[in-house]
């Protein structure tokens, strides 16, 4: 068996068991590993030399949660949550689906600004949902659906606006790789092409997002109330007066703007952490602690993440992506339906692995577009099935940063589990969805 298929097999089947999924990803690396025929020594070398950048993350992502229980400190996310929960005083079942759809939609608009307007990622989901869990919970929303508004609507954005994270994957990468491989066979792309490309692909999420909200997840789930209140809302909440709610939006305006202007979440959550606490938000004594249940909450996606560059550089070092890809292409021969569904489905195979769209399109493109164009697609195709190929499985990857903070928001209070409840589900709704349509994008581009 291929090396590639039965590392990222085994780590799914280890998840799957409910293995926690930083071992699983070890495991699972050294296993491959070993069967492509590395020493011991050498997987774990290629493993520890690839750590660095996940660490890097990670180390973000701590930072982001020590602001978000800083913010949750100040009482603002509080105000707002007081807000609709009043509006829920009434039993009128009106009102009660208004606030719902009026939360699904505060969702999808923070998921979209999260990646172009105001680019901070997931960073987002950490404070603005575990304020709102109670209200959920008085809604009996199931959290599911909240996991896959959140990874579809990420996705979208990024693969279809190119603006900040879009800017990104569509024009400095995706682009950027579809001219440097298809210089050879005379393929010239312009910055235009990309957004028509992946517009079909991106219907495939929307669509997804529609099956989860009003079929699979639409029935009410309950949880434990007492316990989401308690997790939810920190133990003594500061009051928040003029002052200090002119401070808690200055300290998110003054966040966004270092990292925007140094490109980094880390400088600017860190700042945004510092302003918090000298103006009285929450006592100067308070600031490990506060740092302490911020690392609390962010420990397991930092951990994750970490591990999942090793992991993705054992896979690399396996050497056996390669040619996992050109057998599929024997595979195909010349039936471009075939191909088309091929590519997508080990383009999704191999995104699960390494858990990062972005990472995954300069591995599949000196492959694919040459594939593509002998096989007799249009550029414009190509550049779909690539894009798309890409994309599949970044939503439903346990290694993912959009289904690790999806979980990192909705499982404060302990309650929503990161495989069954976010990696499952998203899976299911964001890939199948736009497996589906980028084939058909393939064919009629």
């Amino acid at each position: 068996m291929n090396a590639a298929v039965l590392t990222i097999l085994s780590m799914i089947v280890l998840c799957l068991l409910r293995i926690p999924v930083a071992i699983a990803l070890i495991s699972a690396a050294m296993l491959g590993a070993l069967h492509a025929g590395l020493s011991m020594n050498d997987a774990i070398g290629a493993f520890n030399d690839n750590l660095l950048v996940g660490a890097q993350v990670g180390l973000t992502y701590v930072m982001i949660g020590a602001f978000a229980v800083a913010l949750s400190r100040s009482g603002l996310l509080e105000l707002l949550a007081d807000a609709i929960s009043a509006r829920l005083g009434s039993d009128e079942q009106s009102t009660r689906k208004g606030v719902k759809w009026t939360l699904f939609g505060l969702f999808i608009v923070a998921s979209l600004m999260s990646q172009n307007l105001v680019p901070v990622h997931i960073a987002f989901i950490p404070i603005l949902l575990p304020p709102l869990l109670v209200v959920l919970d008085r809604l009996r929303v199931d959290r599911r659906a909240v996991a896959c508004i959140l990874a579809c609507s990420i996705s979208a954005s990024y693969l279809l606006l190119p603006t900040g994270f879009g800017a990104i994957f569509l024009n400095e990468i995706l682009l950027a790789n579809v001219n440097s491989v298809g210089a050879d066979y005379g393929l010239t792309a312009t910055a235009d092409m990309a957004p028509k490309a992946m517009a079909l692909p991106v219907l495939g999420l929307v669509a997804g997002l529609l099956v989860a909200v009003f079929i699979s997840y639409r029935r009410p789930r309950d949880y434990v109330t007492s316990s989401t209140t308690a997790a939810a809302r920190p133990a003594s909440p500061a009051r928040l007066k003029p002052l200090q709610l002119v401070i808690t939006l200055g300290a998110l305006a003054v966040a966004l703007v270092f990292q925007l202007k140094f490109d980094s979440l880390l400088l600017g959550a860190m700042v945004g952490f510092l302003i918090l606490g000298v103006s009285g938000i929450f006592r100067w004594q308070e600031q490990d602690d506060v740092f302490t249940d911020g690392l609390r909450m962010m420990a397991q996606i930092a951990v994750i993440i970490t591990v999942a560059s090793g992991f993705a550089g054992v896979l690399t070092a396996t050497g056996e992506i390669e040619p996992l890809v050109a057998a599929s292409a024997e595979l195909i021969g010349g039936n471009m339906a075939l191909g088309a569904a091929v590519m997508l489905v080990v383009g999704l195979f191999i995104t699960i692995g390494f858990g990062d769209s972005f990472a995954s399109v300069p591995i599949l493109a000196p492959i694919y577009l040459p594939l593509a164009l002998t096989l007799g697609f249009d550029p414009l195709a190509a550049m779909a099935l690539l894009g798309a190929s890409a994309a599949l499985g970044d939503a439903g990857s346990p290694a993912s940063t959009i289904t690790l903070g999806a979980t990192a928001g909705l499982n404060a209070d302990g309650q929503h589990d990161h495989i069954r409840d976010s990696v499952i589900p998203t899976f299911l709704h964001c890939n199948i969805g736009m497996l589906v349509f980028a084939w058909i994008a393939a064919m009629v581009l």
